[in-house]
């Protein structure tokens, strides 16, 4: 997947359906949790794919530079290719990311026509930590898939509280899955945060 700038995680058998999972704005592909879910997707017999947004692939460090909608542009390219490893036309896709790179998926879903069966936000940045004025929620009454939130309960960028408030603007089926005690990179001795986040959006397929 050198064109996409991404790493497959490949099931046993064959695939049942594919995943595509981006970073937050100061990560990348290689992301601990990234990784992590992306082994839990393979498990469960799905392809996974943790690739690179733009401007991570130009430079291994340092925040979003230029445009957004390059980003965007980005997943909607990825996802595609991710949708073309599978067997099949009629296999779910699932696709989302961490923070940035789960904000920008939700928007291409919301204003770019990206297609998913499932749309998976792990620490969606719901505010600017202490800026809960500044919620980035305009585009989401425009989701119309279901939609999974995992989040820390400990998130600055976003209480669960807040976040409930945010789905509830979102007309297709959604859930919050609560990380009792988490921060913002979801770490968590007492929760298999991996399983509950897969767990989630397989419900939402059902």
């Amino acid at each position: 997947m050198e064109e996409i700038a991404g790493i497959v995680h490949e099931p046993e058998g064959t695939p049942v359906g594919a995943v595509a999972l981006t970073h937050g704005a100061g990560g990348s592909r290689e992301s601990p949790m990234l990784t992590a879910i992306c082994d839990e997707w393979a498990r469960r017999g799905w392809l996974a794919v943790r690739y690179n947004l733009p401007y991570r692939r130009r430079r291994p460090k340092g925040p979003p530079s230029g445009s957004s909608a390059i980003d965007r542009a980005a997943i909607l390219e990825a996802v595609a290719a991710v949708r073309q490893l599978l067997d099949g036309p009629d296999l779910p896709v699932v696709a989302g990311g961490h923070s940035y790179g789960g904000r920008l998926t939700s928007m291409a879903v919301a204003d770019d026509g990206l297609d998913l069966d499932v749309l998976t936000l792990l620490s969606y940045p719901l505010h600017p930590p202490g800026k809960p004025e500044r919620a980035r929620t305009e585009h989401l009454p425009r989701i119309t898939v279901p939609t999974v939130f995992t989040h820390g309960t400990a998130d600055p960028f976003g209480s669960v509280e807040e976040i409930r408030l945010a789905t509830a603007l979102i007309p297709a089926a959604n859930e919050i899955v609560e990380i009792h005690g988490a921060r913002h990179d979801l770490g968590s001795k007492k929760f298999d945060v991996p399983a509950l986040t897969v767990d989630a959006a397989l419900r939402m397929l059902n």
